[in-house]
This record gives structure tokens, sequence and C-alpha cells, in this order.
């Protein structure tokens, strides 16, 4: 069946001209109703073990997904020659998978040869992008995982079979991050009893072995949802994760904010941005993403980073943010929608009376000239109130929080943090934890046990 119009006139307008073509192997394309799309550069380690993980959904699942590989790197010297060896590797068995074929894997350890066996023997419909080989590589400026996941997702709608009922879903993961054997079902159900356009599927860091880097990707994920627990406080209509590998979309939603943007760090964030104003974010809580743990250095913020800096040395303690932050922001948020139920008249006096630095923040950012704006143009109060949370969206939030933080609000650690976000959340921890917080940082037992109860809080699946 021939795509929707929006889909069609957003692959002639937006999509990216010099991507390389889909290699299906010998795989039919025929009855695709929804794609995982999974950037990947030098994950031969990795890549495997999570194609593996969605291998293991149910055969129905996997007859109606295409999965598709998109092996990236710019050309030499801007990458290493291991990665390039790694990338070509990962190619081979690829197009080997694709085919249906076992790949040559002599000298390969164990665990990979398994993986391709669970691989060949599920119903697993596997394809491939090679932005890789000579002459196919990504360009040098830009050429990160923004444009990777864009050419997969763009690659993905232009097999999807829309005629069947209730296609046209986007899956993005990473090359280390394994999912639920219900993964590919729960994400499905929840589109089809929901109305949102995008969606956030909850998440869990494995527990390394290495004690360095288990203490710190147990403060690290403390910290996430701490900041999400903060923002959902303030009750921001931004108050998700947003972490790569956990995103997904309907193809209306992805074609509306003209796709994957192609930034080299952060695409995850801006894109679930541009989505939640489209709509509001749903959480998938029935089915897990497993994100990897590892250090990395490819970017300069996030996981990886977070990980490798505990290696060094060079991790700080005082990562959290100040919880008066989200006083100030909830403060902000209740005012305006004061303000719109009472006609809409704002003056930097009243973000003056939260805080003076909420004031001059709204002032440098023109805020009155776009409340002006905004107030002229919509009457209703739900139009005022969408306008408004589409300009102070997820990026401006941030941009507060940083001023506050930046000026007169610095980051605290985590046992002066973690009272604050005990209560926000609602309700208490499973186990008694109040002596652990009397001002010293728990111990990491202690850290575990409150972020396992997190953890639980936000997932309804099975452990």
């Amino acid at each position: 069946m021939n795509p929707p119009r929006a889909v069609s006139d957003y692959l002639k307008k937006c999509r990216y001209d010099d991507a390389p073509p889909l290699n299906p192997g010998e795989i039919s394309l025929q009855g695709i109703a929804q794609v995982v799309v999974i950037p990947a550069l030098a994950e031969k380690r990795y890549l495997f073990s999570t194609l593996a993980s969605l291998a293991c959904n149910a055969p129905k699942e996997l007859e109606r997904t295409l999965v598709i590989c998109v092996i990236n790197n710019r050309p030499y010297p801007y990458i290493n020659r291991a990665s390039l060896q790694n990338n070509r590797q990962t190619l081979e068995i690829l197009q080997e998978l694709s085919s249906g074929k076992m790949p040559s894997l002599a000298d390969a350890d164990l665990s990979l040869i398994e993986d391709c066996r669970q691989i060949l023997q599920s119903k697993l419909r596997l394809a491939y992008l090679d932005a890789s080989s000579p002459g196919l590589e990504m360009p040098r400026k830009q050429g990160g995982v923004g444009l990777a996941r864009k050419m997969g997702l763009d690659a993905g709608l232009t097999v999807m079979d829309f005629g069947i009922p209730g296609a046209g879903r986007l899956l993005c993961l990473d090359a280390d991050s394994r999912v639920d054997k219900n993964y590919l079902s729960a994400v499905r159900n929840f589109y089809e009893t929901h109305d949102n356009l995008s969606a956030v599927v909850a998440y869990a860091h494995p527990f390394p072995e290495d004690p360095r880097l288990l203490a710190a990707i147990v403060r690290y994920e403390i910290y996430l949802r701490y900041y999400e627990l903060g923002l959902s406080f303030a009750e921001s209509p931004y108050a998700f994760h947003t972490i790569g590998s956990t995103m997904s979309c309907t193809v209306r939603g992805y074609v509306a904010v003209r796709g994957m943007n192609r930034r080299e760090a952060g695409e995850d964030f801006y894109f679930l941005n541009k989505l939640a104003k489209l709509s509001p974010m749903g959480k998938i809580s029935t089915t897990r993403v497993y994100p990897s743990p590892r250090p990395s250095q490819r970017v300069p913020f996030g996981t990886g980073q977070q990980m490798r800096d505990s290696l060094n040395g060079t991790n700080r303690e005082d990562i959290f943010y100040n919880p008066q932050v989200f006083l100030i922001l909830k403060a902000w948020l209740t005012g305006i929608r004061r303000c719109i139920e009472d006609g809409g008249n704002f003056t930097l006096g009243m973000a003056r009376e939260i805080s003076p630095l909420l004031s001059t923040f709204l002032e440098s950012s023109n805020f009155p000239h776009v409340w002006e704006r905004i107030c002229r143009t919509h009457r209703g109060e739900e139009k005022r109130l969408a306008h408004f949370s589409e300009w102070f969206d997820a990026f401006r939030t941030m941009k507060l929080i940083h001023c506050l933080t930046r000026t007169a609000y610095p980051a605290v650690s985590m046992e002066s943090a973690l009272p604050f976000l005990l209560e926000w959340r609602g309700k208490p921890l499973e186990e008694p934890i109040n002596e652990s917080l009397a001002g010293t940082i728990p111990c990491l037992e202690t850290q575990i046990e409150i972020l396992q109860n997190l953890r639980r809080s936000d997932f309804q699946g099975e452990e």
C-alpha cells in the first residue's frame, strides 16, 4: 500500500539524500508494521547480544517487525583503524545473518556464536545500512548518532506496510541495550490502547561487576530519576527521561517533527522535546530496556562519560540539582497557570516575587514580548497554556535550572538531595532508610536498595 501523503512529502523534503541503500539480504520486506533502528559504531561485541534479546520476543511480533542496523563511521582518518575493522566484521556477520546463514566465526567467543544461533533460529527480520565502507561513510560534519538514527528511521518509512491495521511505529535502541522478551508486544499494546504520538520505555542499567562502575552507575541512575522526579514535582509536561535506547513514536509523530535531527550528541533530548510538544509523552511501564553502563568518550556527557570519569577518578559527588530550583520551577509553572485563569495579565513583578533570578531569566529570554504575542493571538485558556508550554519547553526548563544552579543554588551531593526526592515521590520506600540519610552519603548497599525501589515504582511488568 502506498504511504500516506504526509510520509511521501516528508521523504521528498527531509530525507538525507546521501543515505546508503537498505540491505535486506534474503528476507521479505512484506508485512512490516513497525521498525526498530539500531545505530552501531564498532559494536561487534555488543550488537549481536542486543539482537539476540530481540530474537527472544514472540514470533508473531518478530514477523511484523523489521530491525535495521545502521553500521556507521566517518572516513579515515576521522575514525581509527580498529573501529573500521570492527565495523567491517560486523557488516560481514550481518550480511550472513540477513541471508539466513550462520557466519564464519572460527575465532569468535562462544557468546557471539550463541547469539548468532539465537538470531537465526528465531523469526527476527534483519536488515542493515552500510554507512561504513569506502565511499559510503558518514559525512565528517554531523556524521554522528543523530544522522545514523535518522537514516535508519527514514529507511523504515520506505518499507512499512501502512495497509496493516495499527501499522506505523518506530522504535529506537542502542547497540548495547538489551530488551525484555515482551519488548515488542508491550510497545505495540501501548500504542494500540493510547493516543500518544510518542513514548519512552522503562529502563534499568545492568549492574557491572567492577565496584567502581557499580557505584558510579547506581549514583548516576538515581540522579537521572531525581531529575525526572523534580520535574514531575514541579508539574512540568516534560517530566520524562531522555535516553535514546528507550525512544519510540508513531510515524505520524515522526514526520510531524520533520524526523530525527542530525546532532552528534543529545539527539535523543531534542527529538523527544519536539515530540512532547505534539502530544503528552507516554510511558511504557510493562517492559524494560537495559542500557549499558560501560565507559565511553564518544560524547562529552551522558552515561558513558560518567562511567569514564568514575574510572579516572574525576567524577564529582555534587551532581544533584539543588532542590530549591525545582521549588522555584514549580512556583513558576503554578503561577503562569493562575495567570492564564485570571485573564493573562502577566508582569515581571509576579516572577520577581517567586525569585528575582527567575524574573531576570525571563526578561533576558524576551518572555514579556512572547507572552504578549500569545495572549494577543489566542483567547482560550487551553490554547494559551499549550503555546506557553511549547515555548517553555524541556530545553528552556533546563536552561532555567542551569541558570539557577550557576548563580545561586549550586548542585548538591546525594545525601542532601535524597530526602527531597523521597518526599516528592509521595510514598515511602519498602525498607526504612532514614537513618542512612543523616547527613552522610548512604552506603552503596543502601543506594542500590533506593534505586531498586525507584525502579519498581515506575515498572508494572514482571521482574
